[in-house]
């Protein structure tokens, strides 16, 4: 499935999925007014491919753009796939180099919208168009750097395989951002920390559904095929944004109560396993194991989030190492990993029980 993909081509350090404009287009309908009259990075996109460079270039009048910069990574597979097919472009082709597209303006040939046509006179612009970088384009690189400094909202999809490290650039020069990463990332604790202190955000489009990604020709499993290019849906796959989303805001209307025979209790930390979001019991105060995908319904004025319940992370709040006799079971009889840290139940044959990663919640007082 594309998920395997994903996850082999995360794996592998292969970072070349690349996100439709129908899905860019689904997200971004939620934002419009935040972005007058500011300043946009997309600092891992192609100018001449990436579709976030096209939607905010289609939309740049509309949106009220201040300024448009679109960067590329010299190792991208795509670059120079059309930059190639520019007759006078051969001196701008050069390996090892990536390429910037900053404008302050997007004409209209016909005044009344931006055309195809006049995204490809732009980009063909010999005064506003396609530059060369003196680097390789990596968004970490000094050059890069630069441009994040002068931007106000990054908005692209990152290598997944380098999200963590991305997501650490942008907090640490306080941008702005609406970036696409893998659910597993909700899960990293450096992600969960800034989930803690409301610096981050799930986005509006509906959680774990996934979004469809063009990608290369060479991969095998793939969900469609439209003109001639391949697509794969990852469901893996959500927005993360530093922006005000309101859903965010809404009250997680609870219908159950607490029964202790329906809520047990962890065998290795004093708090109680709610297997959906949907059964948060409306009368319990005390501590609750929650499925990762609460995070898209997190109302930071309704629950506090303690901490993670997996391996370190849940050794950090408290979350007790395996019992010797559970651990060898784990092990050798169920042939599963026994991470220290790992939040547990025991079953009716008093087994440990393994839910999937959790999330330690716990009501705020009204």
């Amino acid at each position: 499935m594309a998920n395997d993909d994903l996850r082999a081509a995360n794996k592998a350090k292969k970072d070349e999925f690349y996100t439709s404009y129908e899905d860019i287009q689904t997200e971004m309908n939620n934002y419009d007014q935040l972005f007058r009259g500011k300043t946009v990075l997309c600092n891992c996109d192609d100018p001449f491919e990436s579709n976030f460079c096209k939607f905010f270039l289609r939309n740049f009048n509309y949106l009220g753009l201040k300024r448009l910069i679109c960067t590329s990574y010299t190792s991208s597979p795509i670059i120079g796939a059309q930059l190639t097919l520019w007759d006078n472009m051969n001196e701008l082709v050069q390996k090892g180099y990536g390429y910037v597209m900053d404008i302050s303006e997007v004409p209209m040939a016909n005044g009344r919208g931006v055309s195809d046509d006049d995204i490809n006179d732009l980009l063909h612009s010999e005064k506003r168009g396609v530059k060369k970088l003196h680097g390789d384009g990596d968004f970490r690189s000094e050059e890069c750097i630069e441009y994040l400094k002068q931007a106000d909202i990054v908005v692209t999809n990152p290598p997944f395989s380098l999200f963590r490290e991305f997501v650490a650039i942008l907090t640490e020069y306080k941008k702005d951002f609406l970036i696409i990463g893998n659910t597993n990332a909700l899960t990293y604790r450096e992600i969960f920390k800034l989930f803690k202190e409301d610096r981050i955000r799930t986005g509006y489009t509906k959680f774990n559904v996934g979004m469809f990604f063009e990608v290369p020709d060479y991969y095998e499993k793939y969900t469609k095929k439209v003109d001639g290019k391949k697509y794969a849906r990852v469901s893996t796959s959500c927005w993360f944004t530093s922006l005000p989303v309101k859903k965010h805001n809404d009250v997680l209307i609870c219908y159950k109560q607490y029964d202790p025979n329906r809520y047990p209790k962890y065998a290795n930390f004093d708090a109680i396993n709610v297997n959906k979001y949907t059964d948060i019991p409306n009368d319990y105060d005390g501590l609750m194991g929650v499925p990762v995908t609460f995070l898209d319904k997190y109302n930071p004025e309704q629950f506090e989030l303690v901490g993670l319940g997996i391996s370190n992370s849940g050794l950090e709040i408290g979350v007790r190492p395996y019992t010797p006799e559970h651990k060898k079971y784990r092990k050798e009889i169920q042939h599963k990993g026994a991470v220290d840290g790992d939040l547990y139940l025991i079953d009716n044959e008093g087994h440990p029980d393994v839910p999937y990663a959790r999330i330690i919640i716990r009501r705020k007082e009204n």
